[in-house]
């Protein structure tokens, strides 16, 4: 069993003084000279008097602490802002696994104390461990003294905990580091973001400045003597495409979204939601760079990568292909009135969703604990850390992308033209589905040019996605409408009633139509953002 929690916090040098920080900057904000209350915070309770500006330090005790980190024996979970610890002593004992989060955001999942790494905690690091075997790496232990932040009604904004903390190496020929930090956390469900930058000021004013640490592991791997050779930092990247390039352009759009797809990886196998359907989308900006860009690579370690990629998008797309089905037939019911709903429809869909999203669900968590999957990982690592660039890469980025981006644009084009040429139809639908991928293709490219290109790019990207759009809805409704007929076979096998199925199916239909009427007029105006060469 495993619990997670979002953390926002901040680490800080502590000074030659050594000792806990006042604060009191803060009881000063918004008073003048003479202490009173000046602006617009007049009258406010927060600042009644001098010695009661709302917010306060209330002492919360002292703990011994006492962790030890494991991580692979190449430190992989470090090297991607990770940790993983077995913590004895204070209110949160146990295993914690940290991930990161934008900005100073840090999610924290723990596990029960047990002898051995939790299974659940094993999985979850999987995309950065790749399966190496996790080991005691550092044993980091610190006496934390503890203030809670507290408004004038007694709530906690935040944890203000000092720490003089002992590290002892237990790598090969590891030695010993001390020093004292502190860390000011926001407290769950109350703290503002804001509160952070105020409290930073204040530290300021008594000499604190923040940690050039993301963590107590980092800092411990870098002071001793098993982090002296740098393993314990972040591998030096390459020295890369040059600057203005649009190998530069590729390379950066690529690292993104692979640290995405390592940082979703967890998200997935925790059933969080939205995190199948943007994983999916990673790897389709994966395949649509490494495709639209292909003259810029070497394609004999690029495509095969792709149809990796592909396999991994097929598999995640059961369980995202299932969540917007099922969603858009319970909505299509919901917004009909209760007397056109006839027989036990809501409990055919419920009792049919139970069991196809247990089917995808399977199908999302094999892939993500198979050898391929993993191998997948490993190899995207190889290309951004040594991209396999041909001569063109090296070319100006405003010259070579547009360049990509017609290409893109006339495929996307041809498959239009052909879509509405086809009679309506099933032949038309498959069409508007391929000319929806293609759109999907082109707005990815569009995202890689456009830190480039600038208002050219975004332009394209926002038509064409007004047209995707269009094309997913219509695809959805094909796909809905299927469903459907295949529920109203069940229930007039089951003796229940047609007719809420057939009216459903109905709607769906016109739904289609509209689509398919509104897409000459959309594809126009994305036209007039066709790309122009340099």
């Amino acid at each position: 069993m495993t619990q997670s929690t979002r953390e926002t916090e901040r680490k800080y040098e502590v000074p030659d003084t050594g000792g806990f920080p006042t604060l009191a900057a803060l009881s000063r904000e918004g008073k003048g000279a003479d202490g009173k209350t000046k602006g617009k915070d007049k009258g406010k309770k927060r600042a009644v008097t001098a010695e009661s500006p709302g917010l306060s330090l209330v002492d919360g005790g002292a703990h011994d602490l006492d962790a030890v980190y494991y991580d692979t024996a190449d430190l992989r979970l470090a090297r991607s802002a990770a940790t993983l610890r077995r913590r004895t002593g204070g209110p949160d004992a146990g295993w914690h696994l940290k991930l990161p989060l934008p900005g100073d955001d840090r999610k924290e999942i723990r596990a029960p104390l047990q002898d051995g790494v939790p299974e659940r905690l094993r999985e979850l690091a999987l995309s950065r461990t790749r399966g190496a075997r996790l080991q005691p790496v550092v044993r980091i232990r610190s006496r934390r003294s503890v203030r809670d932040l507290v408004d004038a009604d007694g709530t906690v904004l935040a944890e203000v905990a000092l720490d003089r903390v002992d590290a002892d190496s237990l790598r090969p020929e590891g030695g010993h580091a001390s020093w004292a930090e502190l860390e000011v956390e926001l407290a769950p469900g109350h703290g503002d973001p804001a509160l952070l930058d105020r409290v930073e000021n204040a530290l300021g004013a008594e000499g604190f400045t923040r940690s050039g640490s993301a963590s107590k592991l980092a800092r411990a791997l870098s002071d001793t003597a098993a982090g002296a050779s740098g393993e314990a930092s972040a591998p030096r990247p390459a020295s890369g495409p040059r600057p203005g390039t649009a190998g530069a352009e590729f390379h950066a759009y690529l690292t993104e979204q692979v640290r995405a797809l390592v940082d979703l990886d967890p998200a997935v196998r925790r059933g969080l939601p939205d995190s199948v359907h943007r994983m999916r989308v990673a790897c389709r900006r994966l395949r649509s760079c490494l495709r639209s860009y292909r003259s810029l690579v070497d394609r004999e370690v690029t495509d095969p990568v792709r149809a990796d990629l592909r396999w991994l998008g097929v598999e995640l797309g059961a369980e995202r292909d299932q969540e917007v089905l099922a969603q858009r037939l319970r909505d299509g019911v919901d917004r009909l009135p209760g007397e056109l709903v006839l027989g036990p429809v809501s409990a055919r869909l419920q009792a049919w969703d139970v069991t196809k999203a247990a089917e995808a669900r399977e199908r999302s968590l094999a892939a993500l604990s198979s050898s391929r999957y993993l191998a997948l990982l490993d190899a995207l690592d190889r290309i951004v850390a040594d991209p396999p660039l041909r001569a063109g890469a090296s070319k100006k980025a405003a010259k070579v992308l547009p360049e990509a981006l017609g290409k893109e644009f006339d495929r996307l084009a041809d498959r239009v033209d052909r879509a509405l040429r086809t009679p309506a139809g099933p032949e038309r639908d498959a069409a508007l589905h391929e000319a929806r991928k293609k759109a999907k293709r082109l707005r990815y490219a569009a995202e890689v040019a456009r830190p480039a290109l600038g208002k050219p790019a975004k332009r394209l990207s926002k038509s064409v996605k007004s047209v995707q759009k269009a094309l997913g809805d219509h695809h959805d409704s094909v796909v809905a409408r299927d469903a459907l007929r295949r529920h109203a076979v069940a229930a007039h096998a089951a003796g229940e009633p047609g007719f809420t199925w057939g009216l459903l199916y109905g709607r769906e239909q016109a739904s289609a139509e509209a689509r398919e009427e509104s897409l000459p007029k959309l594809w126009r105006a994305a036209a007039r953002a066709r790309p122009r060469k340099a």
